[in-house]
């Protein structure tokens, strides 16, 4: 048996990763076990799977020592643009100059590369890449998990962290609320011809967003942007069937020619949109963190920072019950991580749901009245503030570790 950890991280992913690497940086010391193959993970290319980092997220990065590493591959976001089907009524985003950028986005690749070579220099994390599970076991004084070579691991507190599917919370037969949207994410990348000035579009259709996310241009100066476009389920097999040519017909009729000529499409990957939630988030020496937990449809980019706030909730929860004398698995600490996570995340998964349907009704009345409300919002800076404070995820209760 390994030495025993304070902490047993299922699932070595963004969320997963970060967690470890933020305890560390508060003397916690953690198991990480992941089945994926790393190198894999990181392979050269870009296929335009990207995640948005808010202003609180990225404060993180910087407080567990990743900036240095991170920033030389950020494409800062300027502004976001919300328009319902490239009508009249568009919505800008744009903070002041003094605040800085609405957030960062990087592609995938980065994050992880960034994730893993710290990882590899933290002592306090024992990282068990390409391993399976083959039992888990949450007793009273400690859980351990048996890898597939026979390895047997140890730790005070077990760590959900394996994504939607987590089989640590189906095996503890937590309940989730859950639903499948009927529509599934199209992801790639483009290069064009004109700047996207730092610019996020989100173009929402009835079949859902159109989302063309900035990212840092090449060192040739091409420009690329990241898309997800979601589409209908029965409509998905077909989209992702067609030719480049047609395909860039496609993305080019639904964005016109705000990033003028796109000149040449990546790889393309997809997955099904759906809802869970998880009615509760810790049980006996458990907790989750991530989607593991809440399962999100990815309109407004918040499905990582939501973890990432899961993370900093959760080493804080930790490392002040650990000054007082307290097991990381002690019923009092989970039932803190229990008050602060549940509310919050259940609150913008909700949000994001009700956006999805609003936009998502059909007609041309629907269209106008969404128009109207979001003309409105345009001409209230007291409102758009709260919602740029929203996506930055500066307001609430924010973890220390989030905060610059």
């Amino acid at each position: 048996m390994d030495e025993k950890r304070d902490l047993l991280i299922l699932g070595g992913g963004l969320v997963g990763m970060t967690l470890a690497l933020a305890a560390a940086k508060r003397g916690i010391s953690s198991h990480v076990v992941d089945r994926a193959d790393p190198a894999e993970l990181t392979a050269e290319g870009f296929d335009g799977r990207a995640s948005a980092i808010s202003t609180a997220s990225w404060n993180l990065f910087k407080n567990i020592g990743l900036s240095e590493r991170l920033e030389p591959h950020a494409c800062p976001i300027q502004s976001i643009a919300v328009t319902d089907a490239m009508r009249p009524g568009q919505i800008d985003f744009t903070p002041e100059a003094h605040e800085g950028s609405l957030g960062r986005m990087f592609a995938n690749r980065n994050l992880r590369l960034a994730l893993f070579e710290a990882a590899g220099d933290e002592e306090l994390i024992t990282w068990h890449s390409k391993a399976n599970i083959v039992s888990r076991e949450r007793g009273e004084f400690g859980v351990s998990a048996t890898l597939e070579d026979g390895q047997s691991l140890s730790a005070s507190l077990m760590i959900a962290a394996e994504g939607r599917g987590s089989p640590t919370r189906e095996e503890a037969g937590l309940n989730v609320a859950k639903w499948d949207y009927s529509h599934r994410a199209i992801i790639t990348g483009l290069q064009h011809e004109l700047p996207h000035d730092g610019v996020a579009w989100e173009i929402f259709y009835e079949a859902g967003p159109f989302a063309l996310l900035p990212m840092l241009d090449l060192e040739d100066g091409t420009h690329r942007s990241a898309l997800v476009w979601t589409v209908n389920e029965k409509d998905a097999e077909g989209t992702l069937a067609l030719g480049d040519r047609a395909f860039l017909s496609e993305v080019m009729k639904r964005m016109g020619s705000i990033l003028g000529e796109v000149q040449a499409v990546g790889p393309r990957s997809s997955y099904p949109l759906g809802f869970h939630h998880a009615a509760t988030i810790t049980d006996n020496r458990l907790a989750l963190i991530g989607d593991a937990a809440h399962g999100i449809h990815p309109i407004a980019g918040q499905g990582l920072n939501l973890g990432l706030r899961d993370v900093g909730a959760l080493v804080e929860v930790i490392s002040e019950g650990m000054r007082l004398g307290l097991d990381p698995g002690d019923a009092q600490v989970l039932e803190r991580y229990e008050r602060w996570r549940g509310l919050d995340a259940f609150s913008v998964a909700l949000a994001t749901d009700g956006l999805t349907r609003l936009f998502g009704i059909p007609g041309r009345a629907a269209s106008a009245v969404r128009r109207l409300g979001m003309a409105g919002v345009q001409r209230m800076p007291v409102l758009k503030r709260w919602f740029m404070d929203e996506a930055r995820g500066v307001s609430g209760d924010t973890p220390e570790l989030l905060r610059g």
